[in-house]
């Protein structure tokens, strides 16, 4: 069975025959016309796909160089592989079964940038680049004052976006026409514009020139997106015979759901650079997202975080085992339809169809979503994702919405944990597993749990009261702390599923 790397070779010269049911992108190896920030499942299934898309419908003309965000990642794989890897979409479609396997040959390279920094600032000097995509999760668009560094990666992803701009401005002496369009697709509200705040904060910092400044304002787009396509990455568990279908051995193999939708808030002239809509894709235009973005975040994003940290600390693996599962399945459309529904303004038969069809979508009995990997950096996420839904329903209400407030219970317990060997690790049913997170995340919860004799109240108040994890004070929420005191108590003790029924959530 062939090795990507050899199949690269035979595919450049039409020599391996493919099964029929893959569709095989564009042959041609073009310049790279975007520089991409994060090489994990989610990008390489939504925005790497759709390029390779667009160069198959001939309206692209580009390829990929990718930048592994933090010093550990997957460069090592993609560029064994050429940069090729098979994405595998399935799902129902219109009451049928539906696969889609495509070869993707969109991404050129990987670069590390910790160790080869040089190879970015190469790459970033390209006249031909003009996009920059970033998916570096909602920690990763963040600000710390941090020195510039001419010659070495910078520590933050805007500070090394800023970094990278000033290269390209030197590059072209300032000129106008070599700026870029530039589109995160990190889960925070307004991310275009946070992350352009911070690259003219790190400017600022660093005391570079006011022409750099007036050309990230002139010469550069900073646009807000909402992305939304379930994505599970590599099928561990059928990957042998996903290969033996393939013919061919690829250690890359990601997996995502058929539906996507990409919401890109941006003048109406940027549409023409990128046809997305002209190849069929699920691309929306617009000069307002904030109802598309709520709406999502909300509902499939929450419904996520606040069930799967539970669920996984219940014996579930899978968000299709959590659908399933008598208590779970119950709680999750308990958290939705009576809590994060009342939380919002909006449409009522509106969300009554979407939150419908994520239910379906997370039933997809194709996608086999790990809940420990939606469990990275949950305390960003839940931040994001589930705390508006909190803050809502209480001044909605005057009342607390039992099942997220729960959720913050399983957080706590989740981040119990260990430092062992440079890994924070937590228990489930005597074996470990790998908790996520930022650095300063995971030392101030191996600070609060293992600092001496456990006490419950204590543990929470420190928690609810992190305003840097929150930016702002949950303990002055009215009966939260007791509520999730009380709820965590239980979890500790006496398992999830038992601290539920007492906790008298539905």
């Amino acid at each position: 069975m062939s090795e990507l790397k050899q199949l690269n070779r035979e595919l450049l010269n039409s020599d391996f025959i493919f099964p029929k049911d893959l569709t095989v992108g564009k042959k041609n190896r073009y310049p790279v016309r975007v520089l991409q920030f994060g090489e994990g499942n989610f990008l390489r299934a939504f925005v790497d796909w759709m390029i390779d898309v667009l160069n198959s419908h001939d309206l692209f003309f580009g390829s990929i160089s990718t930048v592994q965000p933090i010093d550990r990642g997957l460069v090592k794989l993609i560029n064994e592989q050429d940069g090729l890897y098979t994405q595998f979409a399935r799902g129902i479609q219109n009451g049928k079964v539906t696969e889609e396997k495509r070869l993707i040959t969109s991404v050129k390279e990987c670069i590390n940038p910790y160790t080869n920094w040089i190879d970015v600032v190469s790459v970033i000097k390209q006249p031909e680049v003009r996009f920059i995509f970033s998916n570096t999760t909602e920690a990763g668009i963040a600000y710390k004052p941090e020195p510039l560094h001419s010659e070495k990666c910078q520590e933050t992803f805007p500070a090394k976006l800023t970094s990278l701009l000033y290269e390209r401005y030197k590059c072209f002496d300032g000129n106008n026409n070599k700026g870029f369009i530039i589109i995160p697709c990190e889960l925070i509200a307004e991310n275009g514009k946070t992350l352009k705040k911070y690259v003219l904060k790190y400017a600022e910092d660093w005391k570079l020139d006011k022409g750099f400044k007036a050309w990230i304002e002139n010469a550069n787009y900073f646009l807000s997106t909402l992305v939304d396509r379930i994505v599970p990455g590599y099928p561990a568990n059928e990957v042998e015979r996903i290969q033996d279908e393939l013919g061919y051995n690829d250690k890359l193999i990601d997996t995502s759901e058929i539906f996507h939708l990409f919401v890109i808030e941006c003048p109406e002239k940027l549409s023409a650079e990128l046809l997305f809509t002209d190849a069929g894709l699920n691309v929306v235009w617009t000069d307002d997202m904030t109802p598309y973005r709520t709406q999502k975040v909300r509902f499939l994003n929450g419904a996520h975080t606040a069930n799967v940290l539970g669920a996984f600390l219940g014996g579930l693996d899978t968000v299709g085992e959590m659908m399933d599962d008598e208590v779970f399945g119950k709680l999750v459309k308990h958290i939705v339809f009576n809590e994060i529904m009342p939380s919002l303004d909006m449409d009522k038969d509106i969300m009554m169809s979407y939150a419908g069809s994520v239910l379906e979508r997370f039933k997809n009995p194709f996608i086999r979503h790990e809940l420990i990997s939606i469990s990275l950096n949950s305390v960003s996420k839940w931040k994001v994702r589930v705390m508006p839904s909190l803050l809502d329903y209480c001044e909605r209400n005057e009342s607390l919405p039992k099942g997220i407030a729960f959720s913050l219970a399983a957080l706590i317990a989740f981040y119990k944990g260990k430092k062992v060997e440079g890994k924070f690790l937590g228990e489930r049913n005597e074996k470990n597993y790998l908790i996520n997170d930022n650095s300063d995340v995971i030392d101030f919860f191996d600070e609060v749990w293992n600092s001496g004799k456990i006490d419950y109240k204590d543990i929470v108040e420190q928690i609810l009261g992190n305003i840097d994890f929150w930016d702002q004070d949950l303990t002055q929420i009215d009966g939260l702390t007791e509520f999730v005191t009380s709820a965590l108590k239980n979890i500790m003790v006496n398992g999830v599923i038992s601290a539920i029924d007492k906790c008298q959530i539905m």
